[in-house]
């Protein structure tokens, strides 16, 4: 969702900033009071979140920032990368319908940019994943060691395009990119825009292939890693193993946590945050190690169930499995805590999905793989997946009831 701004002569005006940062801190509700909400999504498709490319632009417009005035092109991370590569100046239309600011059809939603006062001069040519932009710069190429011409590609730029698009088996499973962020969706052949999808928080992206990805971006592994790094900070330097030993040794379902919750989108302490949450909420408070990683697990696997729930609805598919992805797909305590919450098997793997898939669209690119079906069975039949079957339901429904029923509640009390 990130982006930078280039001159008229592809120079770098100012560094990017990231998307966490407090700069858009309540701009969503500023912008929705000139366009409401239910017309953005309706524009776009897209799941309103103040990280969004929109939001952060907006935040310039609002500030006057002159960076906008001076920009003659917008260039999305990926596509500022295929920039300094091989001279392009256009953008690969899966990470630009991240931008909440690319229609459905995928052309820039210039109505809506021109009511928030947002400039359209300087957006970029869209182009489809797969497609070859040129050749490296010839100075780069000597720079590397390279002989002759290099092609540069515009892949699935969009890291979740290119890992969806190396997932094979889609037709009936749900998939979920598992790391920072947890990605949880169904590859559909259109768009759902609906107002009952933005109520519940879904995007709609583009994926490879003229695909769609029905999604919701949940936390994911944020929090831990928070955790994890203060830890290390206070000299703590527990490897992964053991944290999930420790909370495998924890009692389980203790205290659960609504990962959604703004609070946990960038604190200054998560482990204070997740325990104010628990005090909030009349639950136990997580004191030691293991039930602070035992209670972001759960959690998370309680929100891939939820997810699941709202994909059935949304789209009347009947889900048989779920196909985790991603450097999350290698933590089998999580693996085993969402086959149980969502009471299916789970497929884990490939780990370098990403990686995969966007050699693999690479490929196609170039002609050495005849279409992305090809390539998803190329990809199935080089890597290894694990299957963790479901042990049965048990406490997990009785918790996900809970769950729900404290969010409600804490909402009604911030709400008063």
């Amino acid at each position: 969702m990130d982006f930078a701004l280039l001159d008229g002569r592809g120079r770098l005006l100012a560094n990017p900033w990231h998307y966490r940062d407090a700069r858009t801190d309540g701009v969503p509700e500023r912008v929705h009071a000139v366009v409401p909400a239910e017309r953005v999504y309706a524009a776009t498709g897209i799941q309103s979140m103040q990280i969004n490319t929109l939001y952060q632009i907006w935040s310039m417009v609002e500030s006057g920032d002159p960076l906008l005035d001076e920009a003659d092109k917008l260039l999305m991370t990926p596509d500022l990368f295929h920039h300094w590569l091989s001279g392009s100046t256009v953008s690969d239309r899966t990470i630009a319908s991240t931008s909440a600011m690319l229609t459905p059809d995928g052309t820039w939603a210039e109505d809506l940019l021109r009511e928030l006062g947002i400039p359209t001069r300087i957006l970029p040519q869209v182009v489809d994943p797969a497609t070859t932009l040129g050749g490296m710069r010839p100075e780069l190429a000597r720079r590397f060691g390279f002989d002759g011409h290099v092609p540069i590609v515009a892949s699935g730029s969009h890291d979740t395009a290119s890992a969806v698009a190396a997932i094979s088996g889609l037709e009936d499973a749900a998939y979920l990119s598992s790391g920072t962020w947890s990605l949880m969706g169904a590859e559909l052949d259109a768009p759902v825009v609906e107002d009952r999808a933005r109520r519940a928080r879904f995007t709609n992206e583009h994926g490879a292939g003229d695909t769609f990805r029905l999604q919701k971006n949940l936390a994911g592994l944020w929090p831990l890693q928070e955790l994890r790094r203060r830890w290390r900070q206070r000299g703590d330097d527990r490897s992964w193993e053991r944290l999930l030993a420790e909370a495998e040794a924890a009692a389980p379902l203790r205290s659960l946590i609504d990962l959604q919750d703004e609070r946990f989108v960038a604190p200054v302490d998560m482990e204070a945050a997740l325990r104010g949450f628990c005090r909030d909420t009349g639950q136990p408070e997580p004191h030691t190690v293991g039930e602070l990683v035992r209670c972001c697990l759960e959690s998370l696997a309680l929100s891939y169930r939820r997810t699941l729930r709202e994909l059935r609805d949304l789209t009347s598919k009947a889900f048989t499995n779920v196909r985790i992805v991603g450097g999350g797909s290698r933590n089998e305590l999580l693996n085993r805590f969402a086959a149980d919450a969502c009471e299916l098997p789970v497929f884990a793997g490939p780990v370098e999905a990403t990686g995969l898939g966007n050699v693999m669209l690479q490929a196609v690119a170039e002609g050495y793989l005849a279409d992305i079906e090809m390539g998803r069975e190329v990809v199935a039949q080089s890597v290894e997946v694990r299957r963790c079957e479901p042990s049965g339901p048990g406490a997990w429904p009785a918790a996900a009831e809970r769950l729900e029923e404290l969010v409600r509640r804490d909402g009604s009390r911030r709400d008063t």
